[in-house]
């Protein structure tokens, strides 16, 4: 027997059907209406940091609200990551992150509180940079080749840094150790500025530094770099040359930085930050901004690129990792 429902049965459902669109609708009109945050999962100064900043000070224009950067370091950025997983769906809390919390360090630790795939909105890949593998100036080698062969006669006795475990400053330098058949220990960090502040008091020998953070230092003469991570030389520093230039060929890491929601976001709101995000990545002035910093930008500008890149690097850093045979520490 077929149940029959009235007119006035059913007026309930569409009148809360209704409610429930326009909540939704609303959404995407009232948004932003308040303070909003871009978590960080390292510590100020480093690449990521910089990045996330110069966004922050942005949208602060373009939306008329307090957006603040929240640096949550530790745990190779997990922890940060971890927190915009869980954080409320609703456009306010965003993160920027490197490869390093999406995709390296998720294949390297077991135990992860949050898929990559499934807990997170891609908007857009927002920006990357080569690192400088950087000396300090107390070590005699002046070229890579020098470098190299230095490493070779001295690796028990050296250790290089890192802003944290699968960071890609780590996977840089684990890279170069099987290129130069060597095994020198990994000292993470709880972020990179303070990895760059032992480099800089010699309590580490060397380590690869995004471009950003390391420029400045070298030009002031207190590190030494000997070569750039990216396939060509870059044309902010042309002087110095390519790992896979110096004896390494297809020596080639950069540091991407993603801008990531929690998955459950209103595609509305996921649009209207996407369309925000590359508005202000086109201006001039930002792009200008950007470059001085040593940051390019990227064409995996849409959330569908995002995540197709996202799966394309789980696949290559899986490669990696298995090749070099690199452990979590």
């Amino acid at each position: 027997m077929k149940q029959r429902y009235s007119v006035y049965s059913i007026r309930p459902i569409l009148a809360l059907c209704a409610l429930c669109f326009g909540a939704v609708t609303a959404s995407a009109q009232t948004f932003p209406s308040r303070s909003a945050r871009i978590v960080v999962g390292f510590a100020p100064g480093g690449a990521t940091d910089v990045m996330a900043r110069l966004m922050a000070l942005e949208l602060n224009k373009l939306w008329g609200q307090q957006v603040v950067v929240d640096n949550r370091p530790g745990a190779s950025g997990m922890i940060g990551a971890e927190m915009v997983a869980k954080a409320a769906p609703d456009g306010y809390t965003l993160l920027v992150s490197p490869q390093t919390s999406i995709v390296v360090a998720p294949l390297l630790i077991k135990k992860v509180a949050y898929d990559s795939i499934r807990d997170f909105a891609t908007v857009a890949v927002v920006g990357s940079t080569p690192q400088l593998l950087v000396i300090h100036p107390s070590l005699p080698p002046k070229t890579f080749r020098e470098f190299a062969a230095f490493v070779k006669v001295n690796e028990r006795n050296l250790s290089f840094g890192s802003g944290g475990i699968g960071s890609t400053p780590h996977m840089a330098g684990e890279l170069l150790n099987a290129s130069l058949g060597v095994k020198v220990t990994h000292v993470p960090y709880k972020g990179e500025n303070p990895g760059v502040t032992d480099l800089l008091g010699g309590q580490i020998p060397y380590m690869f530094v995004n471009f950003p953070v390391a420029i400045s230092h070298v030009q002031a003469g207190k590190l030494r770099a000997v070569a750039i991570t990216s396939p060509q030389r870059s044309p902010l520093a042309k002087e110095f040359p390519t790992v896979a230039e110096s004896g390494v060929p297809g020596f080639d890491t950069a540091t991407w930085n993603g801008l990531y929601l929690p998955a459950a976001t209103p595609r509305d709101v996921i649009t209207r930050i996407h369309a925000d995000i590359i508005k202000l990545l086109s201006a001039a002035e930002m792009k200008e901004r950007m470059l001085k910093q040593g940051i390019d930008q990227s064409p995996l500008n849409t959330p569908e690129k995002h995540a197709a890149f996202v799966k394309a690097e789980f696949a290559r850093w899986g490669k990696v990792i298995k090749d070099a045979n690199i452990k979590a520490e």
